[in-house]
């Protein structure tokens, strides 16, 4: 590996107003290596890349381009400069047809239908609308868009971070042979086994500074987690497994759903759900979890099936029928869920504002009361609070969840809620879900990090081409069986292969 810097960032700031979200970033980057980024949520990591791909102007610093200076005006001039990202949202517009989105960006069709085939999408079609594309699909086509063009230097944002372990592990590999062909990787990632098995070294930022360059080598986790937050975290489970208390003869499930079908998505999905539980839900992308969730929140209405609530059984037209029953949807997708543009204490204080069967007066002191609360339990940074879309990605997370909070939800659907999120603030999520739980709520956790079930669920149900094929205990929910699960193979199947195989080898410390 060549020692001169095939990108070389120094003394790089940033300021909004009176907010820094840099202060004092460096990065290099050699030819050939695949460089981690990392940082809490706020530490300045999308900030720097979009910086080096012009999408922002500096405050100050420097940045070299083998070893010459380059000042990025803007995202085209970074691409001819051979950098070129791929953001922590997708970046398709979503009212044009792919080919379109492609034409405005000059991508060549046919190396990105190549890509697109060798990241695992083999019948993709570039007449839909990028709108009716699934969010983890969207990643893949912004990644074989950036590919395309045969970047220098490729800047990957959370890119895994919204895939199922099938896609990431697609992604993993172009990106190492990426590397092996001479060409630089930087991986934005808060998945630690990710950076371990991929990357060559990471730099750390923290409150807008670089504050350590590390060699990646077994052990450098705690080491970056120190320099992330300046303190050791607790990665410990918040409570001991499965404290949920057996139901009482005659008392009925908080969410009861029997033989859910949506169209070819799901088919005769059963399980329920108690109040004080937080039930994991495992599955591969596109098995059928959208659908589960949409229909939970009343986003979509179920061919077949039953779902009731406290025994009753319910009919939801509307995610307004939804919430009005107790249950709120927190979904992966911050902007999905969040006004942007509007302030915290709006944006949480929404459910007070909106409920249509309640017309009148608003109470607007139980309603400070009850979003001041939220926010201070939830620990919301709240001093760019004019805008949401001015928060980290944790904090605007943090947000949604404080909303429901707020509003004393009885069931809450978390979607991956964690996805794109540090360490310290992931941690914080756990525990308030399991304090919820232990308030008698109940939660339905899907995930695409496996190793969350342990850490929050009492149970796991695993999802397999729309069916539920096993629920197991979270006591023996550990990665390996998570995996196997979802792949559809039975407990105790006689060999693992592939990815089933690595899973079982980690599982079991294997080095």
């Amino acid at each position: 590996m060549s020692t001169q810097p095939v990108l070389d960032a120094t003394g790089v700031a940033k300021n909004y107003g009176a907010v820094a979200a840099l202060r004092n970033a460096s990065l290099s980057v050699l030819p050939g290596e695949v460089h981690a980024l990392m940082g809490a949520n706020g530490a300045g990591k999308s900030t720097l890349v979009k910086i080096l791909t012009g999408a922002v102007r500096p405050s100050a610093g420097d940045i070299l381009i083998r070893g010459k200076p380059l000042d990025v005006r803007s995202p085209a001039q970074a691409r001819r400069a051979g950098l070129v990202p791929v953001y922590q949202e997708p970046a398709l517009i979503p009212d044009l047809d792919i080919v379109s989105n492609l034409r405005l960006t000059r991508t060549p069709v046919e190396p990105f239908r190549n890509w697109v085939r060798e990241l695992g999408v083999p019948d993709l079609d570039l007449d839909d609308l990028a709108r009716d594309v699934p969010l983890a699909i969207l990643r893949v086509l912004d990644l074989a868009r950036a590919l395309a063009v045969q970047p220098d230097v490729l800047l990957l944002d959370e890119m895994t971070a919204a895939l199922p372990a099938n896609l990431a592990e697609r992604v993993l590999d172009v990106v190492r042979r990426q590397a092996a062909a001479g060409r630089s990787v930087i991986f934005i990632s808060h998945r630690f086994v990710e950076i371990s098995a991929l990357c060559d070294r990471a730099t750390v930022l923290r409150d807008g500074e670089t504050v350590g360059v590390v060699d990646i080598e077994p052990g450098v986790e705690e080491k970056i987690v120190e320099l992330m937050l300046g303190a050791r975290v607790d990665r410990s489970r918040p409570v001991p497994a499965s404290q949920v208390a057996a139901r009482q003869p005659g008392e009925k499930p908080r969410l009861s759903v029997r033989n859910l079908s949506i169209g070819t998505k799901l088919n005769d999905v059963s399980f329920d759900l108690s109040n004080g539980e937080v039930a994991g839900v495992v599955a591969l992308e596109g098995q059928g979890q959208d659908e589960l969730f949409g229909a939970l929140a009343g986003s979509i209405r179920p061919a077949g099936g039953t779902i009731e609530v406290d025994g009753r059984a319910v009919r939801f037209g509307h995610p307004a029928d939804a919430i009005q029953a107790g249950i709120a949807y927190v979904p992966g997708d911050r902007a999905e869920a969040l006004l942007m543009q509007r302030s915290v204490r709006e944006n949480i204080a929404l459910p007070f504002s909106a409920r249509l069967r309640n017309w009148g007066p608003i109470g607007s002191q139980r309603e400070r009361g009850a979003v001041s609360k939220a926010i201070e339990r939830l620990q919301i940074d709240t001093r760019a609070q004019g805008e949401v879309q001015r928060l980290s990605g944790g904090n605007q997370q943090k947000v949604t969840i404080a909303r429901w909070v707020a509003a004393d939800a009885r069931t809450i659907l978390c979607f991956d809620p964690t996805r794109g999120i540090d360490v310290g603030t992931k941690q914080e999520i756990y525990k308030l879900l399991r304090e919820l739980a232990g308030q008698g709520k109940s939660i339905l956790f899907y995930t695409s990090e496996l190793e969350e079930v342990r850490r929050v669920c009492d149970r796991a149900i695993v999802i397999f081409s729309g069916r539920v094929v096993d629920i197991l205990p979270v006591e023996i929910a550990d990665e390996a069986a998570l995996t196997r699960a979802s792949y559809g193979l039975p407990r105790g199947a006689a060999a693992d292969v592939g990815i089933l195989a690595d899973a079982a080898q980690k599982g079991a410390g294997a080095p």
